[in-house]
């Protein structure tokens, strides 16, 4: 049976060989500036140094190109691109428009996967961008296991399904957050390097706690809890989906390493004992429990709600 890929956000070039140890068969790398909510910063330097210790292990190297381009940073796209193509990056993870025509100009041999966070949600816009030049599309979180299956049998593309880590409830390109402090008349310079960790929004209702941070591309509020799959992957598997994602963001190196050991042993598994994949899966589900911490509690998220029209 067809293994999934399985797709890590490193935190650096140095992690990327802990990674590829783990199981690893890919990682999505970017900077802030080009990319959205990335696990890491990646320098162009790092970029090409990624790029090397990557492929010295067999991983394939994805580059997020993946934010909204107001027109003061489309003219930079296309040296930005012609990098990526010099260094050998596997492929370009975009979504606005601006970068598949960049892409078409300057480096047309590169291949694109398409990621718009919300919108794809049906084969017949994943085949769309297919046929645009778009080699995979990576689902909407908010989709259900039966409009993933469904997309899967009727897509033209690869699709790539995020199957653990936090997920994005929202973005603004503003400033919300400096704007709060400063409405309040403190002063607080927020850091755009890199997300704030230990910044949340608390709902007293539901009683959770929901990740914030402000960067160059506005404000994200994330998810309360991680989305964990590890013991549901089998009819995803048996689909054929082509990549499972694990998000590293809002997590240190070591937990996201930890992550990747697991899903490595529960698509091997799948794969090919499947039996045995529904022995331990339990198991599997414990040990990514034993690792979460403490303000960060799993769920399945979407993957079993059920749509309504």
């Amino acid at each position: 049976m067809k293994k999934p890929e399985l797709l890590v956000t490193p935190t650096s070039v140095a992690h990327i060989d802990e990674l590829a140890e783990a199981g690893a068969d890919a990682v999505i790398i970017g900077e802030q500036r080009y990319g959205l909510r990335l696990a890491g910063e990646f320098s162009r330097h790092d970029v090409a140094a990624a790029v090397k210790a990557a492929h010295r292990r067999g991983m394939n190297v994805y580059v997020a190109m993946n934010a909204i381009f107001h027109n003061d940073k489309v003219d930079e796209l296309g040296d930005y691109v012609a990098f990526l193509a010099d260094v050998g990056a596997d492929a370009i993870v975009f979504g606005d428009p601006a970068v598949l025509l960049t892409v078409r100009e300057t480096a047309p041999h590169m291949k694109l996967h398409w990621s718009t966070e919300t919108t794809a949600t049906n084969w017949y816009a994943c085949n769309y961008w297919g046929r645009k030049g778009a080699k995979r599309a990576v689902l909407a979180r908010e989709l259900n296991m039966d409009a993933i299956l469904e997309i899967k049998a009727h897509a033209e593309v690869e699709i790539e399904v995020q199957v653990h880590g936090a997920m994005c409830m929202y973005q603004s390109k503003r400033s919300l957050i400096g704007s709060y402090f400063e409405y309040q008349g403190k002063v607080m310079e927020v850091e755009r390097k890199k997300y704030e960790k230990g910044m949340f929004l608390y709902d007293k209702e539901r009683d959770n706690k929901y990740p914030i941070f402000e960067d160059e591309n506005g404000t994200h509020i994330m998810s309360p809890n991680d989305v964990c799959m590890i013991d549901e992957l089998g009819d995803m598997v048996e689909a054929g989906i082509d990549s499972f994602k694990i998000d590293g963001i809002l997590h240190e190196p070591r937990y996201i390493t930890e992550v990747t050991k697991l899903y490595r042993r529960a698509i091997d598994l799948c794969a090919d004992d499947r039996e045995r994949y529904e022995r331990e899966k339990e198991e599997l589900l414990a040990a990514v429990e034993a690792l979460q911490p403490p303000h960060r509690r799993i769920d399945t998220g979407f993957f079993f709600k059920e749509t309504i029209y």
